[in-house]
This record gives structure tokens, sequence and C-alpha cells, in this order.
């Protein structure tokens, strides 16, 4: 018999699958030859090395930004800056990799990364501030720094980093020592993985394991409940959004100097919103951000390939995601199933 405590497991699976299924039904609608275009939808990212290696590529910068909206979100915070940040730090991560050629080996990248994060959380700072002081809608005020953030490192890219050069809107080159170090012959895993796996770890160690965590989680659930009890929850909004920020800047100045070698972003990048997807399929739960962003990350290699290689467009993953945030989003979903296990668990204990 299935535990309560395993039914968001379960449930997380069963919104996994349904989707799949009805991608694969209209695969089968559309398709000239639905059992070929869904086997290279499901195989073909695991192929070969190469394609492995652009599976976990991929998830490196999810990892980052679902990790920082999970802490938002557990702390009941709706804020979708992350996208904002994630580019913004890129920008001023290229700055100093392209401009800082005294230093050398892994000091460069180390200095490029750490201005970038510290630049992110300075910028999360403001909406939590804003949140924590005056209640001002964080969900309003992150969207709207979004575009603000975009277009101030637009301006810089064309105006003071582009290439003129270059035949594309496209910075100066990076310096080679600023660059992070590729892991896996082959592929272009680069250490950014090592980094999101350690910062993962220690959110989960922060979250479950400090005061400062238990303040967080508490502030989430009931945020007048946890001021009443004593927590300062102004601070506790203050602290999570400079956190959040911190990894989302991080992620940002990491895929820039792991993945590129000059910067080359003319719209915002996208994974700060793949990280909210993220967050929901992890629950909020850093530790199970690894798996969502992986399983993310293949799904749309697998519609790259199934684009390549067969009649069905990439289009078909935004189908999956929708439904996928349809049903976390719906709390009645298996609600009743929820009830009868809860049910069963009372009268066994009695």
């Amino acid at each position: 018999m299935f535990k309560v405590k395993y039914f968001e497991a379960i449930r997380t699976t069963a919104v996994i699958l349904i989707a799949l299924v009805i991608a694969f039904i209209i695969i089968s609608l559309v398709s000239d030859h639905p059992v070929k275009t869904i086997g290279i939808f499901l195989w073909e990212p695991l192929s070969t090395k190469g394609h492995i290696g652009n599976v976990i590529e991929m998830s490196i910068p999810l990892m980052f930004t679902g990790l920082a909206v999970s802490l938002l979100f557990r702390a009941n915070m709706f804020n979708l800056g992350a996208e904002g940040i994630f580019y913004f730090s890129g920008v001023v991560t290229s700055v100093l990799a392209i401009h800082l050629t005294t230093l050398n080996g892994w000091v460069h990248p180390v200095v490029a990364i750490l201005a970038g994060s510290i630049v992110g959380a300075l910028l999360s700072a403001i909406p939590g501030i804003l949140k924590a002081k005056w209640n001002a809608n964080e969900l309003v005020t992150s969207l709207m720094f979004n575009n603000i953030l975009f277009g101030v490192g637009l301006y810089l890219l064309n105006y003071h980093l582009r290439d003129a050069k270059a035949f594309a809107n496209v910075s100066f080159k990076f310096e080679e020592t600023a660059r992070l170090a590729k892991i896996f012959p082959g592929t272009r895993i680069h250490t950014g993985l090592i980094i999101v796996l350690l910062l993962i770890v220690l959110a989960h160690l922060f979250l479950y394991k400090t005061k400062w965590g238990y303040e967080l989680r508490m502030t989430g659930i009931n945020r007048e409940f946890a001021r009443y009890s004593g927590m300062k929850t102004a601070k506790v909004i203050i602290l999570v959004h400079l956190i959040a920020g911190f990894i989302a800047g991080m992620g940002g100045s990491v895929e820039v100097l792991g993945m590129y070698n000059r910067f080359q972003w003319t719209s915002l990048p996208g994974y700060g919103l793949d990280g909210a997807l993220v967050a929901m399929l992890a629950k909020n739960n850093p530790l199970s951000v690894i798996v969502s962003a992986l399983f993310l990350a293949y799904i749309r290699i697998g519609a790259d390939m199934m684009a390549r290689l067969s009649d069905v467009p990439s289009e078909m993953i935004s189908i999956i995601q929708a439904v996928i945030i349809l049903l976390i989003s719906a709390e009645q979903f298996l609600k009743f199933w929820k009830n009868r296990m809860l049910l069963k668990e009372a009268k066994a204990s009695a």
C-alpha cells in the first residue's frame, strides 16, 4: 500500500506520463511514421555519448534557475525574476571575461562568476525589499525587472561590448583564461556541473538543517503565524531573495563561460522561466531539482532530434510542458486518491 508521504512523487510521475501519452497520441495523428518518430523522441537523446552530453549540458542552467526559483517558491514568493538576473549576470561576467587580462589560471573565472553572482543577489534583493517592507506584489516587480535588465544588458552589448568585426550582434571574444574547463572528453560538459551539484547539496542542508532554513519554510507555510511566533519574516524574505539571486546570477555566469567564447544572447534565454517548471516538478525540493532538470533537458533534446530526423516539429515539446504545468498546478488532481490514502492510514493506526 502506498503511503501519503509518497503521494506527491506519485502524482508528479502520473502527470509526466499523462503528458507523454498525449504527446504520443498527437504524434500518431500527425506523423506518417509514428512508431519511428516516438522511438527517435525517446531513445535518440541517449543513443551516443555526444547526445547524453547535450542533455547534461542543457540541464546545468536549468538546475541553477530551478534551484533559485524553488527556494523562492518554498518561501511562498512567486518571483520569476531569475530570467532577467540570469541574462544580466551573464553580461556582467562577460565584461570581466573580456577586459580582465591580467588574471590567469582558475582566478579569472572565479572572479568573473562571483561578480555576476553578487550582482544577481543585489538585483534580486530589490523585489525582496519591496515585498518585505511595502508588500509589493513580487510577481509584478520581478517581471518588470526582467524587461529592465534585458534592456540594459542589450544596450551594453550593442554599444560597449559588440565586436564590430564579427558578422553578428556578439561581444568581443573572452580571454581563454576566463573560460570554464571541460570535464568529459567528447562533450561540452564543463565544471559548472560540479558547481551546481555542490550548490544543490548546500541548499538542501540550509533548508532542512539550519535555523534560517526552518524560518524560511515556516514563512512560506504561513507568514502571519511565523511572525507571531517571533520570526523576523521581513528579513527571511529579503534573505531568500538574496540567495536566489546569487544562485541565478551564478547560473548565468557559469553558462556564459562554460558554453560560449563570447556573449551572444540578443534575447532572454528563457532559462529563468524554465526554472519555474523545474521547481514545480521538483516540488520545491533542492535534491529533486537534479532529476527535474535532467528530465526537462532530456525531452527537449528528444524533441530537437525528432524535428531533425522525422516529420514532426520540435514545438511538440510545448504541448508536453503545457500539460505538465496545468496538471501540476491543479491542486484537485488525484486529491480524491490522497484522501482515500489518509483514511486508510487513519483506520490502520486506529
